[in-house]
């Protein structure tokens, strides 16, 4: 390493505290809206993805379907786990608190141009 710049390492960690921080702070802000969010589905990827999870080690969740039903009728919501600090940022249905069975991350979601901003950007920052 040159005396004076910083190693990849230190780069890095430095690039994934910002997004952590930029994740708390959208993740707050629309925690605390009270209009209903835009729920555009599952990115087809990553549906794919849940399903063959589910399908492997069925019962340890509520299948995806359902949490999908919830959200459609009920809602979403964004929520914290239990330590905020960490950045670990869930959506559920507006009906459940139940981070553990009715998660779904937000990098799992689809875009749409009906989104609000930060729900957008929270997403993109979910996906790096």
């Amino acid at each position: 390493m040159i005396e004076g710049f910083p190693d990849q390492t230190e780069v890095k960690k430095s690039e994934n505290e910002l997004n952590k921080e930029k994740i708390i702070s959208l993740a707050t802000l629309l925690s605390r809206q009270s209009e209903k969010l835009s729920f555009s589905g599952i990115d087809p990827e990553f549906y794919s993805k849940m399903k063959a999870d589910e399908e492997e080690f069925p019962c340890n969740v509520t299948p995806i379907d359902e949490i999908i039903e919830r959200i459609k009728n009920e809602g979403m919501k964004v929520l914290f786990g239990k330590n905020p600090e960490t950045g670990n940022v869930y959506i559920l249905p507006k009906g459940s608190n139940d981070i553990e069975n009715d998660s779904i991350a937000p990098k799992y979601l689809q875009i749409s141009n009906e989104m609000s901003a930060d729900l957008k950007e929270l997403i993109l920052a979910d996906r790096k």
